[in-house]
């Protein structure tokens, strides 16, 4: 009651206040990307707008003052989260001060719960409406956190099809505003061969280890020896790698270390071997067969083990809501797996490609239509009354 008294006293004081002050905060690069769509499309509506907050270099790119660079804080698993906890505890005593000074019209959060979900409190706390975009996985290993959803966010929009019906369920104002992968310029698979400069026909395998550093060193020793097994069997085949600028990728001598784009990795490559997220459904969309794996540190295992309730880790199967691909963890992801079951997707004319082909459609057609960012940026004009 207090938060709806609150909310309703500073839209009746700042319902012509001009221009808009948004606070926004994006702690992954993914979130970055999705978040920086919606500021573009928010600066066309509100060219004096300001936005604030902490995000890299799209919401920079888009217009976006940083106060604080989310390279600094980006972690993985339970262990990396106690290592960076000092500088996510002053990053929010920072976001509460601005809140407190009473000159915010809106925050834009982008997934990234464990800070966000404290800064979407202290906004409801001040009556500055909250604008979640991409949504925690509560339906994964949180639900009762839900609660805060419910009373700190004014609205939650929602990238995957069946979050609304989860959350809404729950009392969370929810919409559904489509994949924001949809809004991607992607090559087609001829330009993206010119690009990366492959002939038509050269058979090619793609790695994605991931874009954060701890991902990549976990993973990536054993897509490269999975590659290498694979190239033993096929000598023709080309292996092109998917990388991050910054990070380091040792041993990976004769493969194409391309990081311009992941869209044209994933449009030259024939069969694919993808760390769980959004690779998955990138590899959806360019009708690419993938094999799924993921691993973290023992005890971030240990602890994930026991919290999340989830059947798979590959957003296309939870998208499709069986198995499309097939998933390795942990200890089953090993280079001789992961080499076995792609060497079968790199059969062009194979059954199991084809399965996973068919079943793609399906997926594609869950994901919605291209819009999202202009979706959330009418959410987001819809809560600042303009």
């Amino acid at each position: 009651m207090l938060v709806e008294e609150a909310r309703t006293a500073r839209s009746a004081s700042s319902s012509c206040r001009s221009p808009k002050r948004i606070l926004v905060s994006a702690g992954e690069p993914s979130g970055d990307l999705h978040a920086a769509g919606v500021i573009s499309v928010l600066r066309d509506r509100f060219p004096e707008s300001r936005f604030s907050g902490m995000g890299g270099p799209r919401m920079v790119a888009a217009g976006a003052g940083l106060t604080t660079r989310m390279e600094t804080l980006t972690t993985i698993g339970f262990t990396q989260v106690v290592r960076t906890l000092p500088a996510h505890v002053r990053l929010l005593s920072a976001m509460r001060r601005e809140l407190a000074r009473g000159h915010t019209d809106m925050v834009l959060l982008t997934d990234y719960p464990g800070l966000h979900l404290r800064v979407a409190r202290a906004a409801a706390k001040h009556g500055v409406p909250v604008l979640y975009y991409i949504a925690p996985q509560m339906w994964a290993w949180g639900e009762r956190r839900v609660a805060v959803l419910r009373e700190a966010v004014a609205h939650l929009a929602v990238i995957l099809p069946f979050e609304e019906q989860f959350f809404s369920r729950r009392g969370v104002r929810t919409t559904f505003v489509g994949h924001p992968l949809l809004d991607r310029k992607r090559p087609t698979a001829q330009e993206a061969r010119k690009a990366v400069g492959l002939g038509e026909s050269t058979p090619v395998l793609g790695l994605f280890p991931g874009s954060r550093k701890t991902e990549v060193r976990r993973l990536w020793p054993i897509l490269r020896e999975a590659a290498r097994l694979v190239c033993k069997s096929v000598p023709e085949v080309e292996v092109v790698v998917a990388t991050v600028p910054g990070l380091e990728y040792h041993g990976g001598d004769g493969f194409r270390l391309w990081a311009a784009d992941s869209p044209t990795v994933m449009a030259v490559s024939n069969a694919a071997i993808c760390k769980s997220g959004t690779s998955t459904l990138e590899a959806v969309l360019a009708d690419t067969p993938m094999v799924i794996c993921y691993r973290m540190d023992a005890i971030s295992y240990a602890i994930a083990k026991r919290v999340v309730r989830c059947p798979h880790i590959g957003l296309v199967n939870l998208v499709a809501g069986r198995e499309v691909a097939p998933e390795y963890v942990q200890g089953a992801a090993t280079a001789e797996q992961l080499a076995r079951h792609v060497l079968v997707l790199l059969d062009s004319d194979g059954r199991e490609g084809s399965r996973q082909r068919d079943a793609f459609a399906l997926v594609r057609e869950r994901l919605g239509t291209p819009g999202a960012s202009r979706r959330v940026a009418d959410l987001a004009a819809g809560l600042m009354g303009s």
